[in-house]
């Protein structure tokens, strides 16, 4: 496991497979850490799927709305429809790569229109540059990743069992 920085500003997600250890860029794009901090200290990301997992593009997760399995009255057809309660983000584009591992704020047409949803690249996806949001990277558990059922659903997907700020998470 990478050496934790700064634990205030690391996620740590646990998937089937084991934990993945994200580092945020609050310095980049410092709403959408603030945002994803603060869904993942509500709990609302715990039980969230990785609706639209695309190979050798990316990992797509985050639906707090529609995403949650383990609600009552989940339809997979509805996941990657939401956000939160939260208004959406102003767009916080910078010059960071999205390179593997980074984290990408999903949006629609409009580029402030990111919420809760977010991406983690497989490869290098160069093209999203200066036009999705990067706000973090994976610093370990990029094996897990990797593992992610496939899908635009996929049939049975993956979620995030929980999601925790490391600096909240028992040591």
């Amino acid at each position: 496991m990478a050496e934790i920085k700064d634990p205030e500003n690391t996620i740590l997600i646990e998937l089937k497979d084991g934990t993945v250890t994200i580092e945020l860029l609050p310095d980049i794009a410092p709403l959408h850490c603030a945002r994803i901090k603060e869904l993942a200290r509500a709990g609302a990301y715990d039980g969230v799927v990785f609706h639209r997992v695309i190979d050798g593009f990316m990992a797509q997760t985050g639906d707090v709305e529609h995403g949650n399995a383990d609600k009552d009255g989940f339809n997979l057809r509805r996941a990657g429809t939401g956000g939160s309660d939260l208004p959406d983000l102003k767009q916080e584009f910078s010059g960071v790569p999205h390179d593997r591992g980074t984290l990408g704020a999903a949006r629609s047409q409009n580029p402030n229109s990111a919420n809760s949803q977010f991406f983690i690249n497989f490869g290098d996806n160069h093209f999203l540059n200066r036009q999705y949001t990067v706000y973090g990277r994976v610093i370990s558990g990029m094996e897990h990743v990797d593992a992610i059922t496939r899908g635009e659903p996929p049939a049975n997907p993956d979620k995030m069992i929980s999601m925790k700020v490391a600096a909240d998470a028992a040591s």
